[in-house]
């Protein structure tokens, strides 16, 4: 009932909603690089006729890191890990910041 009221009222609205819903079912549905990379190459120029400022945002960083995230369709990681491990590295530092006994690091 709400988003009939909201796209009623503001069309842009419902287009927008429905490219990210798009994109959203690109990642969950495909888990190979080569059926993806088609298929976004679709929603692009979904989002180029648009012409949505905001999506274009959107692409010019697609297009930055494209193989970078085409690899996620591969396995369906993320390097999620490798940013947790980076932030308990950091906290650590910080918390241990001064301590000059090397041997509570190695033993």
């Amino acid at each position: 009932m709400l988003t009939c009221l909201l796209f009623c009222r503001f069309s842009d609205m419902k287009e927008f909603y429905y490219l990210a819903l798009r994109l959203g079912k690109i990642y969950s549905d495909y888990d190979n690089k080569d059926v993806a990379r088609p298929k976004l190459a679709l929603w692009f120029n979904q989002v180029e006729q648009w012409n949505c400022e905001e999506f274009n945002t959107v692409i010019k960083t697609f297009q930055s890191h494209y193989d970078r995230i085409l690899n996620f369709f591969n396995d369906k990681r993320t390097n999620a890990s490798a940013e947790l491990f980076n932030c308990k590295l950091k906290t650590f530092r910080a918390e241990f910041r001064g301590v000059n006994d090397l041997n509570i690091f190695i033993g």
